[in-house]
């Protein structure tokens, strides 16, 4: 941590900004305990503190969690800010539960590393190793379940992710200093059988942009809109249920209700939503970046924290992805939906959209569509279950890319799309798009996508964002 970035923390410390919470921790020499640049107790000397990027460092280094502000709690440490894309993904994966059943030399081997490599990236960028990350992420869930839920202590060590109630009660015990049990105060009471779960952010959050983007996108009977809630039916290890989304910016934080038949889902389902909504940004750097762009800064200041959509499931957003090629939003969501009903599946939650096995008996021949792009879904559901095309997160963007664009019908700005929504990539950016033409050319100037591509050189690593600000303004 370098002198500069250390002022910055020290300041914010003293100021408990919001906009730094969950960007970096703050031990306490004096008390062993570490807490969240927000927390509200007495703010201690600067010579008694010790910043940390992540709580797993904090962990690491022999801190406990504070119990006032539950470090837990706070907004997702930024996986792309300042480190290699190779932790990146590993981050995403272990999100997914990479090292709930095996271990770090199975991971390296899915990110073409090796072990000792990937543990030093860990060390240098987030300051803990992989297998820390793993563990603070377990309990830091766990933590949630014990604030926030009914659940007996049984059922929230396995939906944690632990092996075992001892394993649970052990690990709890070494950070905490104290059982689970002792630190429940009150029994939450799950409304209509769903979890209640809040969800931090670093304000701004453009909550309404990104609902009104996944609103005209909202697959007919899988996804339901309104003006203040995001609703759809999900699958998770082959298991149906339901979220349902709504912003609360008095807390800065989301409130999420999910109704599922087994809590040992839980976990993957709220990595998920983090992703889908963009949690983790950190709308002062974004902003920051983009608006050195004095012509694009008029049009970023219109819409501050506008966020990046994420998706809730990567072969679903890649079939949508070629379904929206060279049509109209409207007529894509139509098309979506039919698709859906047509070889999706019911269940007590709702329709679920269908997976690659069922897609790969698609007859290219069933929908309005040009036949060529129904065979592209046909062939991408048979590459994904074949194993030659990796949409589980363990590719980097650009190699994704490389695959999609390799199937025949599939085109870069379509593997482009699936990059910025499946990945996550912040630097996606569709310099091929009319629209983002349409626009660039009347609020920046630009006449050609060659200047737009030379332009938003300036822009990286954040030209998903540029892209969604440039998107947002044609209307």
């Amino acid at each position: 941590m370098n002198e500069k970035q250390t002022a910055a923390f020290e300041t914010a410390r003293q100021s408990r900004d919001p906009r730094f919470d969950g960007r970096f921790f703050i031990a306490v020499k004096t008390t062993g305990v570490y807490c969240r640049p927000v927390c509200r107790v007495k703010i201690p000397k600067p010579e008694n503190v010790v910043f940390y990027p992540t709580a797993a460092a904090a962990t690491e280094a022999g801190f406990r969690p504070c119990l006032r502000c539950r470090p837990e709690a706070s907004p997702g440490t930024p996986a792309w800010q300042g480190t290699s894309t190779t932790v990146t993904r590993a981050l995403r994966l272990i999100g997914e539960g990479a090292m709930d059943d095996q271990g770090v030399n199975e991971m390296s081997d899915r990110l073409g590393v090796t072990p000792r490599h990937l543990g030093r990236l860990f060390q240098e960028h987030l300051g803990a190793s992989p297998i820390t990350i793993a563990q603070t992420r377990r309990l830091q869930f766990a933590k949630r379940l014990v604030d926030e839920t009914s659940l007996s202590m049984t059922e929230i060590a396995f939906s944690s992710g632990y092996g075992s109630v001892r394993r649970f009660n052990d690990h709890f015990r070494k950070v905490y200093a104290r059982s689970p049990g002792s630190l429940r105060k009150k029994r939450v009471t799950e409304e209509g059988g769903a979890f209640s779960i809040k969800l931090s952010y670093r304000p701004p959050f453009d909550f309404a942009a990104l609902l009104e983007f996944l609103s005209v996108r909202a697959i007919p009977g899988v996804e339901f809109t309104s003006e203040r809630c995001y609703v759809r039916t999900i699958v998770v290890d082959n298991k149906p249920g339901r979220i349902s989304i709504s912003n609360d910016a008095s807390v800065n934080a989301l409130n999420c209700k999910i109704d599922v038949d087994d809590s040992r889902q839980l976990i993957r389902v709220v990595d998920r939503i983090k992703r889908l909504f963009d949690l983790n940004a950190i709308p002062e750097e974004i902003t920051g970046r983009l608006s050195a762009d004095k012509q694009l800064a008029r049009l970023v200041g219109r819409h501050p924290g506008l966020r990046l959509p994420g998706c809730w499931d990567a072969f679903e957003i890649t079939v949508r992805a070629i379904v929206g090629q060279q049509v109209s939003v409207k007529g894509a969501t139509t098309v979506m939906g039919r698709i859906a009903l047509a070889y999706g599946s019911q269940s007590s939650y709702g329709l679920l959209f269908p997976g690659p096995e069922a897609l790969s008996k698609l007859d290219p021949h069933d929908f309005p569509m040009p036949v060529k792009r129904a065979q592209a879904i046909k062939l991408m559901s048979e590459a994904v279950l074949a194993g030659e095309l990796q949409l589980d997160g363990s590719n980097h963007a650009s190699a994704l890319v490389e695959q999609l664009v390799a199937i025949k019908g599939i085109g870069p700005w379509t593997a482009q799309y699936v990059a910025m929504r499946a990945l996550n990539d912040p630097d996606a950016f569709l310099q091929g798009d009319l629209v983002l033409l349409k626009v660039a050319r009347e609020k920046l100037g630009i006449e050609t996508e060659k200047e737009l591509i030379n332009r938003a050189e300036a822009w990286r690593p954040w030209r998903a964002y540029a892209g969604m600000h440039l998107w947002r303004n044609a209307g």
